[in-house]
């Protein structure tokens, strides 16, 4: 078997742009679990809850909210 050619490294404007897609995916994602913690912990405080049922329950949609965007986002 001939080997295979070796294939030339990605341009400059192809490298800013993947680094400029992977960051919006991270600031999307501390975004998304950012404000289901604050909107889970105001609620818990709203309601005088003395164990975080909102908080961590938000926090764990949020989680999987952000999971969901990121694997859509890299499978397109």
């Amino acid at each position: 078997m001939a080997p295979e050619p070796h294939k030339p490294d990605d341009s400059p404007a192809e490298q800013a742009n993947n680094v400029a897609k992977y960051s919006g995916i991270a600031f999307t994602m501390l975004a998304i679990i950012g404000l289901s913690a604050w909107l889970g912990t105001w609620l818990d405080g709203h309601f005088l809850n003395k164990t975080p049922y909102y908080t961590v329950g938000l926090m764990l949609l949020g989680l999987f909210v952000a999971l969901y965007q990121v694997i859509r986002s890299l499978t397109k």
